[in-house]
């Protein structure tokens, strides 16, 4: 059962990975504000279960010399349903 589970927020993040990338690609000036180098955390505002998974997997796998990119997002089941907020937190 916690595999289903796994597999199925797994299946969901890689949509959402696709429909963002598709969003950049068509909106490459965004690159322009991105670090070269960073971790990408999508939070799908739609989906609260995978916005926790992926946090977790933050927390557990994230490397601290590589900035982080928070990626809030609307998404539907074809593609991202408007532009994405983009987030790259600044340490105070």
């Amino acid at each position: 059962m916690v595999e289903k589970m796994k597999s199925d927020i797994a299946e969901r993040n890689i949509t959402l990975l696709g429909q963002l990338m598709e969003y950049l690609l068509d909106h490459p000036k965004v690159f322009d504000v991105l670090p070269d180098d960073f971790e990408l955390v999508i939070l799908p505002e739609d989906d609260p279960e995978i916005v926790l998974y992926n946090l977790e997997l933050l927390k557990r796998h994230g490397r601290q010399d590589k900035p982080i990119v928070l990626a809030r997002v609307k998404s539907s089941a074809e593609k991202i349903t408007s532009q994405p907020s983009i987030f790259v937190p600044v340490a105070a």
